[in-house]
């Protein structure tokens, strides 16, 4: 009777994290893209030109492969988003594998809202669980020597293919592996970790310097910003990436930022003293090793490397294997009242979906109207902005792309001139967005 209680209330969980995930691009403004998406959905357009170099291939051909089937470059992010969230449940599914664990997390509202974002990690969460599994496996003995090695250094080299930030991943592999190398499979992360580092060498000679041999003298720059930002930036990004409910503050300060690192700094005092007191498994401490090891390095490149702040979403993930081992030990004491955390999250997600709503077809209708009638829906276009900090105006770039995916920011005012170049004053002029009060 319980197990099927318990069966009933999963299929619940995803079935309404699934119609969340949907309603939660459909009832927002733009769709749920940002500046990034526009380059992610511009590249797969382009491709087999390759658009730029800040992006690894992995997401924008993902991209590209789902358009072959009639979608266009936005509808296809989508379809990557809801498929990354079916492969999560039915691969924990079939492997046994932190199943009623995955089915949390997923309906975690800041998780929900990735699968719902044009951003590439829609697409590393599933691959992140294909090397935790990897990863258990070895630590278990199922998994051995020349598979062991080839399996490991797979699953790594495709998820940096998808992030760079995944080098992280790659490092605290190796790392772990060096730490415990007196056990019998520090061999197999050590000698993984040393080739997937070896292929990031070889990917930055062999294709970002040949498409851009400036990127990575452009890209760094020491002393981007002060300690005491970075510092306070951490602390926010933390507790809105482990905060069950609400992962988002307000930018405009307030009480109920209080209410909302508050929730997130509890959250982390309870995972803390629930790994203290219920000691880990040699598989759960490598994931959590590998955790702390992407976050503090998430931190420490923002003093050469110019990153937005630390959030949920850049954190999502090395967050990820601390939530699986976090909501086996709740289940482990609370048993399936555990699943409440789930649905108090997609309740709490819900509202704030409600409370936040655009009307993002509606703006479709509109944008892709304006640009058939001025014959602007299926040639290159660029958007002027004068600075990128220029929020308001990028979102008419952004909803922009969700139609002509050919979409390029330029910052030069003598660019206006042409037709193809587009400002938000000649595109509100002429057509209406419907758009949140709560931006």
């Amino acid at each position: 009777m319980i197990r099927f209680k318990e069966r009933t209330i999963q299929i619940l969980l995803v079935i309404i994290t699934l119609v969340m995930t949907i309603f939660r691009f459909l009832l927002n403004e733009n769709g749920r893209v940002s500046p990034d998406s526009i380059r992610y959905m511009r590249f797969a357009h382009v491709f087999p030109t390759i658009d730029n170099t800040t992006t690894p291939l992995g997401y924008p051909l993902a991209i590209k492969f789902f358009t072959f089937f009639g979608l266009d470059e936005f509808w296809s992010s989508k379809a990557i988003g809801i498929m990354a969230f079916l492969f999560i449940i039915v691969f924990t599914w079939r492997k046994k594998f932190f199943f009623r664990e995955s089915v949390i997390l997923c309906s975690l509202f800041s998780f929900l809202s990735i699968f719902s974002f044009t951003m590439s990690e829609a697409l590393i969460l599933p691959f992140v669980f294909v090397f935790l599994y990897v990863s258990a496996s070895i630590i278990e003995g199922k998994l051995e020597k020349g598979k062991a090695i080839f399996y490991l250094t797979l699953s790594l080299i495709a998820l940096y293919n998808i992030r760079y930030s995944s080098l992280f991943i790659i490092g605290g592999a190796g790392l772990f592996g060096l730490f415990f190398y007196k056990r019998k499979y520090a061999s197999s992360f050590i000698i993984s970790g040393m080739i997937g580092v070896t292929f990031v060498i070889l990917y930055k000679f062999l294709f970002i310097d040949y498409f851009n041999e400036n990127y990575i003298n452009d890209a760094l720059e020491i002393g981007l910003h002060p300690t005491s930002q970075l510092l306070v930036e951490l602390f926010q990004g933390l507790c809105t990436t482990f905060n069950p409910f609400i992962h988002i503050s307000d930018p405009g300060g307030g009480k109920i930022n209080y209410a909302i690192y508050g929730i997130g700094l509890v959250n982390i005092l309870a995972m803390a003293y629930v790994f203290v007191k219920h000691k880990l498994s040699e598989t759960e401490t490598f994931y959590i090793f590998v955790s702390i090891a992407g976050i503090a390095c998430s931190y420490f490149i923002q003093y050469f490397y110019s990153v937005n702040p630390l959030d949920y979403r850049l954190l999502a993930p090395f967050s990820l294997p601390v939530w699986l081992v976090y909501f086996r030990r709740l289940f482990q004491i609370f048993s399936i009242k555990t699943y409440a955390l789930g649905f108090l999250s997609l309740l709490s997600g819900m509202l704030f979906t409600w409370l936040s709503k655009g009307n993002y077809l509606e703006n479709r209708r509109e944008m892709k109207q304006f640009l058939q009638a001025e014959k602007l829906d299926k040639i290159p276009l660029k958007f002027y902005l004068e600075t990128t900090e220029d929020l308001d105006k990028i979102q008419v770039a952004e909803l922009m792309s969700t139609v002509n995916a050919d979409v390029s920011l330029t910052f030069k005012p003598k660019d206006t001139l042409q037709r193809t170049t587009l400002t938000r004053y000649k595109v509100l002029q002429k057509i209406k967005i419907d758009k949140n009060k709560y931006q």
